[in-house]
């Protein structure tokens, strides 16, 4: 049951011709200035990424401002509900880039959309000649992705056409069919356009990304969780109450889908971890971070913890000073 003071958790992108980006940042700030919003959003002149956390009735306000604009008006924007800020403040800027490919790619040049529907039905009758890859990042993909979905073996995602490559060693581009999805949809819109650039002829994406799949539906075929780059780091993709646990605690092994900065400062790497297990070693990642000069305390009871906050950077060191 919603309450005054439930929060609106709102992803979205569009591609379309921004000509100035620095002037709708501009027109943003000036816009949340006397809203309850924060978010994390991007704009360049290729168009918008954005995810956002904001009280419903200002939610609700943004999405009417934005869509007022011609450029904007058909812009899908997927809504969770959240007791609280998902995001710890305004972050509106512009950026060179939407999604890391350092090469020119149209987006309509790119793959098949399929909806929620249309893809279970594809993964249901999926056969020898078709593979289905995850295009997303090693601690996306831990906690939870679909059944059968390859993960691309890369440490940074600018690599994706060394990936592309690879594929087209082990499999005939001609007569491939391929699946790609990743967690709101935006970076497959580029990727399958090189895809189809290598020569995979039959390329298919999903429409709005997992995030839009389980809302149409549910947990069909999907395991684990969702990663999220907020507060939250991982969410059920349906809202039916099924958590299913795939990942484990790198001390233990134990189930674990809980994310923990590395308390180590200069370290700060994202990794899994039991509870039990993060307390005894002090929220480190490893034996060498909790001896490490720049280590902020640990405090126990926090069932999900936060990302780290680079605020607390400056006050930990200004009291070890």
């Amino acid at each position: 049951m919603e309450t005054s003071n439930t929060y609106y958790i709102l992803a979205f992108y569009v591609f379309t011709a921004i000509e100035n980006p620095e002037e709708e940042v501009r027109k943003h700030h000036r816009f949340f200035k006397t809203r309850d919003i924060r978010s994390r959003i991007y704009i360049s002149k290729e168009g918008i990424n954005a995810q956002m956390s904001a009280e419903k009735t200002h939610a609700l306000e943004y999405i009417d401002w934005l869509k007022s604009d011609e450029r904007f008006k058909d812009i899908d924007v997927k809504i969770h509900t959240y007791h609280e800020h998902a995001f710890p403040k305004v972050t509106v800027k512009a950026k060179e880039q939407l999604v890391a490919l350092d090469r020119k790619a149209d987006p309509k040049d790119g793959g098949d959309h399929l909806s929620a529907e249309e893809w279970k039905t594809m993964l249901e009758q999926k056969d020898e000649d078709t593979i289905l890859i995850d295009v997303r990042n090693d601690y996306e993909w831990v906690i939870g992705h679909f059944e059968g979905a390859l993960k691309p073996e890369l440490n940074t995602f600018r690599k994706f056409p060394e990936y592309v490559d690879k594929l087209k060693a082990e499999y005939d581009p001609k007569k491939t069919k391929v699946m790609m999805y990743c967690t709101g949809g935006i970076r497959c819109e580029l990727y399958s356009v090189l895809m189809k650039n290598e020569g995979f002829d039959t390329v298919y994406q999903l429409d709005g990304g997992v995030i839009k799949y389980g809302q149409k539906q549910g947990n069909d075929h999907w395991k684990g969780k969702l990663f999220v780059f907020d507060d939250r780091l991982s969410v059920p993709i349906a809202e039916d109450g099924k958590e299913e646990i795939i990942s484990s605690c790198r001390y233990c092994a134990v189930a674990s889908d809980v994310y923990y900065n590395c308390a180590n400062m200069d370290c700060n790497e994202l990794f899994l971890s039991c509870p039990s297990c993060a307390e005894k070693n002090k929220g480190c990642c490893c034996t060498d971070c909790e001896t490490a000069p720049h280590t902020r305390p640990f405090h126990k009871g926090e069932d999900r913890p936060k990302p780290f906050r680079k605020w607390y950077h400056y006050e930990t060191v200004k009291r070890k000073g």
